[in-house]
């Protein structure tokens, strides 16, 4: 095995179903279901003009600047394929343009999420396939390799592996485990229908904020005096 230098099989995938049940909910409200622990990082931001993102992570590890085994996962990638590449948050070369989107839209593909720059950032907007990535840069990318192709990455501490759910929307990019996605779906659809509940009585001006003085109180908070 050529450790660096390999395409794998992806070990497993998340059915559709899954993904899209969490595709309707808000990203926020998935990320607190898992404890406020995982994030893509501030610097994954929106690059397309608007919409969500959901799918299944096809990653790739690739050397800063060097898209070659970008280029061979958009061939690998099926509908619904979220690709998500670990560039090591370079942004001195980019990695993808709008021919590559192109290519990526025939393929079905769902998204991107890539650690490292893009180019060809009008295209991108208007051609409006999710694309989450940490900057923007002219200079184009070389094509020499090496990398890796389904392998488990991390993008700023959030651990992704190959078949986990890829979500984004404007408030950055979340990956949820398969192995938990059932509870976590749930605790998410629980978080929402709460939120809509309390959205509801501050319309109607019946919400209750006694918590918030209550909190005060507990930890030793000084009041003025009446």
């Amino acid at each position: 095995m050529s450790i660096g230098f390999r395409i794998c099989t992806r070990p497993h995938t998340a059915p559709k179903d899954l993904v899209d049940a969490f595709a309707k909910l808000p990203v926020a409200n998935v990320s607190d279901s898992m404890w406020r622990l995982s994030a893509g990082g501030p610097r994954l931001r929106p690059m397309h003009a608007s919409g969500g993102m959901a799918g299944v992570a096809l990653t790739v590890r690739s050397r800063p600047g060097d898209n070659l085994m970008l280029h061979k996962a958009i061939d690998m990638a099926g509908p619904g394929d979220v690709i998500v590449v670990d560039a090591g948050g370079d942004l001195t070369n980019a990695l993808i343009g709008e021919m590559m989107m192109a290519h990526a839209v025939k393929r079905g593909v769902a998204g991107f999420v890539i650690d490292g720059a893009i180019r060809d950032a009008d295209a991108i907007r208007e051609i409006n396939l999710p694309m989450f990535a940490a900057g923007v840069t002219h200079r184009g990318p070389y094509k020499d390799g090496p990398g890796e192709i389904n392998v488990p990455i991390s993008l700023s501490g959030m651990p992704v592996e190959p078949g986990d759910i890829m979500l984004g929307d404007c408030d950055g990019v979340l990956a949820v485990p398969q192995a938990q996605a059932d509870e976590i779906l749930k605790k998410a659809q629980a978080k929402l229908d709460a939120e809509t509940k309390q959205m509801k009585a501050i319309a109607e001006g019946t919400n209750d904020r006694s918590w918030v003085d209550a909190a005060l109180k507990e930890r030793g908070c000084a009041f003025p005096q009446d």
